[in-house]
């Protein structure tokens, strides 16, 4: 098992829950101008992206902790989730990275950076939301 990985009770109605909350999230991105808010984009996306893979952590029975718990958790669907390619495992970690950067140090993202990935993005939130829909 992970480091940083603990044993838990699956939990469907609070992954049901957080659903919702993504959902909203979604439907907010949509309404921001990505050229004037891009690094706010970046964040909501990457915020979306770790929520739907704690949802599937969950429902399987485990939740991450601790200073590497982002990290650990896209780990832990690297070594159990086959669905998702190499590419899309280092899209999620390259957000992870760029969001730490806008929250810590002030980082601004090019726009064109969430212009060029969104549809891939828009592919892993489908991709995990159909993983979800078939454990609940």
């Amino acid at each position: 098992m992970i480091e940083g990985i603990i044993k838990t009770t699956p939990d469907k109605e609070k992954a049901r829950s957080i659903l919702i909350m993504i959902n909203t999230t979604l439907e907010m991105i949509e309404t921001i101008n990505v050229s004037k808010f891009s690094s706010n984009v970046t964040k909501e996306y990457y915020n979306v992206l770790r929520e739907l893979l704690s949802i599937v952590c969950l429902l399987d029975g485990y939740k991450t902790y601790g200073e590497r718990a982002h990290k650990n958790l896209i780990k832990y669907i690297q070594s159990n989730y086959s669905e998702f390619s190499e590419f899309e495992l280092y899209l999620i970690d390259d957000l992870r990275i760029k969001r730490n950067k806008i929250e810590y140090d002030g980082f601004f993202v090019e726009p064109s950076y969430i212009k060029r990935k969104e549809k891939d993005i828009q592919k892993i939130i489908h991709k995990a939301k159909e993983i979800i829909n078939n454990k609940l």
